[in-house]
């Protein structure tokens, strides 16, 4: 984002009050930033920042991709190699390079498979990461989440870049590199943010190449074909008002509100998560994220949705009628920016979110139609309107958009729906672990695949359940390790009873979202393991007691979460802690804890977001605990500078394995505060469980002593 833009960070409500915020029920909140995805990492190519440093704590010695490859995933990468090169000479297309992002036309993180477009062209299926395809090399980055899994996934024809890793270039300097002077690379400007496709502009310019916008047909589904997943067709559902706490009409009149004070007439909201916050829906389009595929444009006086309607059912539409929202076709998304620029419509657009192919339209239909001086500025940030909210001609305003903040910061139905959906996740929780146990114990055989399973199982017996938040990581031993683990039926190991497991998972339910990770040892773990473990909790416990002035930003809060690992030297190749969603995506922005100090967004009251530092060894075991949190108000007995001070409460309540813990390393309040928390899981969960299940609590959740 431009810095003109990031430098206004004024927080706004319908009333436009600064820093006086009403009983919270809802509220628009402007910020001029970046919107973060999982733990911090950065969407955007991967590449760029000089903050996007990969902590290693062991050396990694791997062998090549190749050697992990299945027989016959080879060839048949391979062969879609070479199909899609032969589409670059095609008359209309003519470039000697393609870039494959992860995303879908949205930005979004987990996508429908019919847009799982560098999956189907590399064989890498890790949630983020960018393909670059030139007539006689192919290279993909991801970042240090997804090495293993890269390693073992891609074959020979690719190279692996480890985005953030000493001396790996970034796609725009590798193909500087490769490429001869004055290529020409090829993207679907539907998939990259306004801002990535002006940066990887920018960027390839150095090396005298051109950046051509494919807009008619995506070159990976031109060779894809029938074998092409076809797109999702679930229909959309109401999101009750005793979940969601705002009605459509008070949401929609507070972004109305935002768009005067900004000088704008309309706004285009492309992110899934943002629209069915907006309008109290919820969709099924997308596996673990409860969203459709839309597009939403809300003016003064009147709201589109740009949606396929055979999925609006007819409570739904008298939804959207009665809020004053009128449906039109996905496809016409391109021609209605051009007909609000035709009407000198001032566009709000969040250039860091909204794709290029939408923000390239809206600039070119402006050159089109005559306007004053006063306007004639693209770059403008507020304008003069007419009673009609229209001004002499159509300008842009650029600003982050302001429904991603405002749905970060959870009001009272909200909170109370996850405190919820939480308690019956634990009381699931306690039954899986119940049994895994008892089934270690009897030396019974289970993959890690059918372990996950037998959790979705327990889950799906709650009330209110609906999926899972993401693919469950269910590591034994090595795979562990590797941060963001998916086992596959064919591929993944059994769960072995002499090695630490790790269990990161989630639900999604009708009034929540859930996210929690645990790791146990089912025998009688090394040393080494208890100290790392045991190093991981102290950071866990240090950011779960912090107490922090008011605008403060995750990434000041993110060493209290490392300092233990660090004083031996130990760290971990991930952020500390993501937004996560309210019955709505597992991982939402823009605020995060991370180590990645560009994202300055500050913690707020009723922000939800995860504590789970971890420690890995690769090739040998992984660590990671994970609690959701919300952001709360301190009653300090000093305000220093007048300003308020904030803190955190707990969401998760599962007990976390005493038997890992050498208690020698732990303070007498770190001692204190495993009790206390254990306490709080047996009096809140305990009364949804019976027979096993609730004697394995009780067993779990007694106190431990530092002699």
């Amino acid at each position: 984002m431009d810095s003109s833009l990031s430098a206004s960070t004024t927080m706004l409500t319908c009333s436009s009050k600064l820093h006086h915020y009403p009983p919270r029920s809802f509220r628009f909140l402007s910020f001029s930033l970046p919107i973060f995805r999982k733990l911090g990492i950065c969407p955007k190519f991967l590449s760029k920042s000089p903050n996007l440093t990969v902590r290693s704590s062991s050396s990694i010695t791997a062998k090549p991709s190749w050697e992990f490859q299945k027989k016959g995933r080879g060839k048949e990468q391979d062969n879609k190699l070479r199909a899609l090169r032969e589409i670059f000479t095609r008359p209309g297309v003519n470039v000697d390079a393609y870039i494959i992002p992860s995303q879908d036309a949205h930005q979004s993180e987990f996508i429908a498979e019919c847009y799982m477009r560098r999956a189907y062209i590399s064989g890498f299926t890790g949630s983020a990461g960018t393909a670059v395809v030139t007539k006689d090399k192919a290279a993909l980055w991801t970042d240090g989440r997804y090495f293993l899994q890269a390693e073992k996934q891609l074959n020979s024809s690719w190279d692996l870049m480890r985005a953030g890793n000493m001396g790996v270039p970034t796609p725009s300097q590798w193909l500087n590199t490769v490429l001869a002077p004055g290529c020409k690379i090829g993207i679907d400007p539907f998939l990259f943010s306004s801002d990535a496709a002006k940066e990887f502009k920018e960027d390839i310019s150095k090396g005298n190449h051109e950046l051509v916008f494919l807009y008619d047909f995506n070159l990976v589904d031109e060779i894809w074909k029938e074998s092409r997943p076809n797109p999702p067709k679930e229909p959309i559902r109401l999101h009750d008002l005793k979940y969601a706490g705002v009605n459509v009409s008070s949401k929609l009149s507070c972004l109305r509100s935002e768009l005067r004070n900004a000088g704008a007439s309309a706004i285009v909201i492309s992110m899934l998560d943002e629209i069915a916050w907006l309008l109290n829906l919820r969709g099924n389009d997308i596996r673990h994220s409860p969203v459709m595929y839309a597009y939403l444009v809300v003016e003064i006086d009147g709201a589109k949705l740009f949606v396929d309607d055979t999925k609006v059912t007819p409570e739904v539409m008298e939804h959207l009628t009665n809020a004053g929202i009128e449906l039109r076709a996905y496809e016409s998304i391109l021609s209605e920016i051009e007909s609000l620029a035709a009407k000198g419509a001032n566009l709000w657009l969040d250039t860091s979110s909204v794709n290029a192919a939408i923000v390239n339209a809206y600039e070119s239909a402006c050159y089109k139609y005559p306007w004053d001086s006063a306007t004639k500025s693209r770059k403008k940030r507020t304008a003069n309107l007419d009673s009609n909210g229209q001004s002499g001609g159509p300008c842009a305003v650029y600003r982050s958009s302001p429904v991603s903040l405002s749905k970060a910061v959870k009001n009272d139905a909200e909170l109370e729906g996850m405190r919820n959906c939480h308690l019956r996740d634990a009381a699931a929780l306690a039954q899986f672990w119940a049994w895994l146990e008892d089934e270690i114990q009897r030396d019974v055989v289970l993959t890690e695949v059918e372990v996950a399973d037998k959790l979705l199982e327990f889950r799906s017996h709650q009330d209110g359940f609906l999926d899972t938040s993401f693919d469950t990581i269910s590591g034994s031993g090595a795979n562990g390790a590797i941060i963001h683990y998916k086992p596959e039926s064919d591929s993944c190991s059994t769960v072995d009873g002499k090695k630490l497991f790790l269990l990161d998972s989630g639900g999604q339910y009708i009034d929540g979202t859930t996210d929690i990770t645990r790791t146990v040892h089912f025998g009688e773990p090394s040393a080494r393991e208890r100290e790392c473990f045991t190093r991981v909790l102290q950071g866990h416990i240090a950011l779960d007691q912090a107490v922090f002035p008011e605008n403060t930003p995750g990434f000041v809060l993110d060493a209290f979460a490392r300092s233990s690992l660090w004083k031996v030297g130990l760290d971990y190749r991930h952020g500390t802690g993501h937004g996560v969603g309210a019955a709505l995506n597992v991982h939402e922005g823009p605020h995060s804890i991370s180590f990645r100090f560009g994202n300055i967004t500050p913690l707020l009251t009723g922000m939800i977001v995860s504590n789970e530092p971890g420690y890995y060894e690769d090739h040998h075991f992984g660590i990671r605990i994970e609690n959701l949190l919300y952001v709360k108000e301190e009653d300090t007995p000093n305000r220093f500078g007048g300003i308020g001070y904030l803190g955190f409460e707990k969401l998760t309540f599962v007990p976390i394995q005493t038997k890992l813990v050498d208690i020698s390393l732990l303070s007498v309040a770190e001692v204190e505060w495993l009790n206390s928390y254990h306490l709080q899981v047996w009096e809140k969960v305990s009364p949804l469980l019976d027979g096993s299940a609730r004697q394995w609590l009780w067993n779990n959740t007694q106190p431990i002593t530092k002699l």
